[in-house]
């Protein structure tokens, strides 16, 4: 069975080219995101982001992240977290599906990254406290995930262990292994 290639082009990637994304890339990116489905229609996701070029906003959110991200991450063109909002608008009730609804919108994010020829690099290795902190999220809100955006850079020029890793085919599990039809199986 064939699916459409935009699935199979999309890439996570960790080698950066010196290039940098748009502002109307940017906001191509989070239209095709304000379209992914949510729960009640409630859209619980919000972006913070900031482009290399405004340095000090830049390394301000690309210090959330852990060491071994940072290494790598620091070359990309923008640094995004998201964040979820837990709570729904119509009842102030919990939406536990709010982490779900968020990671819906960036999977269209990063499928529209791709289609525009962007790696879009997602990572939990990210203090999210310290993304409070510095962000003043009020409360029920909670950073998702640290996100590195930019064009597909030489994974030559990224120090060891990180070019290896960018050497290796990407694998999925067989869909026998995700997929069960009228029963549970391990």
């Amino acid at each position: 069975m064939s699916i459409h290639e935009i699935f199979t082009k999309r890439k996570s990637q960790r080698a950066f080219a010196d290039k940098p994304v748009s502002p109307e890339t940017m906001t191509a990116l989070f239209e095709a995101a304000r379209w992914a489905p949510s729960s009640y229609n409630d859209q619980p996701w919000r972006f913070i982001y900031a482009h290399k070029e405004d340095k000090a906003a830049f390394e301000k959110l690309l210090s959330c992240a852990n060491e071994w991200n940072y290494a790598w991450a620091k070359n990309a063109a923008v640094i995004l977290v998201s964040v979820a909002k837990l709570h729904f608008d119509h009842n102030g009730a919990p939406n536990k599906h709010a982490w779900h609804d968020v990671g819906m919108a960036m999977q269209n994010l990063a499928l529209q990254g791709a289609e525009l020829g962007l790696n879009v690099h997602q990572m939990a290795g990210f203090d999210p406290d310290k993304v409070k902190r510095l962000y003043n999220l009020p409360d029920g809100y909670e950073a998702v995930a640290l996100t590195a955006i930019g064009y597909f850079g030489n994974p030559e020029s990224l120090p060891e262990p990180y070019r290896d890793m960018e050497k290796n085919p990407r694998q999925r599990k067989p869909v026998s292994a995700i997929a069960f039809r009228n029963e549970w199986q391990s």
